[in-house]
């Protein structure tokens, strides 16, 4: 089975496009309604509401196309973190949102980050 394409707005955010500029280079995606933005209205629950923050803050790449894949994902997640007795239907769903959200640990492994630049900045000895 072929590994799945990294979306190009993963591969910004993780440097991929500059390490692997000539695989980048002439990729086309659709184009984005924008950021993934605030929660749904209609999600009253805090703990749904706590996990969409979480997802928006851990998976910088998601944007307005992917709200109804984070939506599935928040309900799995607030369901695990209740407290109530362990779902593994649930837990199931989670995983496989992640994986088609480019979130799991496998997905990870595959990321190079950019080197930090402020350690290669000179004026760091004075600081």
């Amino acid at each position: 089975m072929p590994r799945p394409r990294t979306p190009l707005a993963k591969a910004k955010a993780t440097g991929q496009d500059i390490i692997h500029a000539t695989r980048f280079k002439n990729r086309k995606e659709p184009a984005s309604l924008g950021p993934l933005g605030a929660p749904p209205i209609w999600m009253k629950k805090k703990d749904q509401r706590d996990s969409w923050e979480t997802f928006r803050d851990e998976i910088p790449w998601l944007n307005k196309s992917h709200r109804c894949l984070t939506v599935i994902a928040c309900i799995a997640r607030a369901d695990l973190i209740s407290g109530a007795e362990l779902n593994v239907r649930m837990a199931n769903l989670l995983r496989q949102c992640l994986g088609q959200m480019a979130a799991t640990p496998t997905d990870s492994s595959k990321v190079t980050l950019p080197d930090d630049e402020d350690a290669k900045d000179p004026a760091n000895k004075y600081f």
